[in-house]
């Protein structure tokens, strides 16, 4: 074993070592970021622009301004650091895409803006809002009228942030095959308490299973 400086175990000493680079960014933290920040406000329609496509964020964030990473294929908004929404990238310029749920609190107040909402038209689009949603909707309308079955509608769509999506839309199927009886269709203004009923005790089997 060669001790000096000047031995032949030099060069090896003497060798650029690698250097590791890590990049601390907002939300997920990764080895290499790759993607862009952008910074815009959010507008009345609770968008934002980024390189003249629009893609929706909750509706809480009008008027706010939103950090913003574009990737190759996503886009990713945070308020601060906590991630708030998630599109795939639009590759057409002039395009927009919105999420239903980013609006359920403002239809909430104004059901009847439901039916003609873009963010409606994509989400059945993506699969995401389902023939059995729009039975659901339509039954429960026919019990309760347009405004109360919406509205309805509309909570049981809130229940989709706390519960896997094909729980929910079991527990409408079911809740569905039940309002067949007249006893059951009196009961639809509660509907969407007993559609989590239905969905929450799959959701606790998987939950508790090794």
């Amino acid at each position: 074993m060669n001790d000096h400086p000047s031995g032949s175990s030099g060069a090896s000493e003497t060798a650029p070592k690698p250097t590791c680079f890590v990049v601390m960014g907002f939300g997920k933290k990764t080895d290499f970021e790759t993607g862009r920040w952008f910074t815009p406000r959010v507008d009345r329609y609770a968008q934002v622009t980024v390189r003249m496509n629009k893609y929706s964020v909750p509706a809480r964030m009008v008027g706010r301004q939103a950090r913003v990473l574009l990737n190759a294929s996503d886009l990713v908004v945070f308020d601060g650091r906590t991630e708030i929404a998630r599109h795939a990238r639009l590759m057409t310029k002039g395009s927009t895409r919105v999420d239903l749920d980013h609006y359920l609190e403002v239809l909430l107040r104004k059901p009847g803006a439901l039916p003609v909402a873009k963010a409606l038209e994509q989400a059945r689009a993506s699969g995401r809002f389902t023939p059995v949603h729009d039975a659901w909707w339509a039954a429960a309308c026919k019990a309760h009228g347009d405004a109360d079955g919406t509205r309805a509608l509309i909570e049981v769509l809130m229940l989709h942030r706390h519960l896997p999506h094909d729980h929910v839309v079991a527990g409408l199927a079911t809740a569905l095959r039940a309002a067949r009886s007249p006893r059951t269709l009196s009961r639809w203004k509660r509907a969407s308490t007993t559609t989590q009923q239905m969905a929450e005790p799959t959701t606790r089997q998987r939950t508790t299973s090794p």
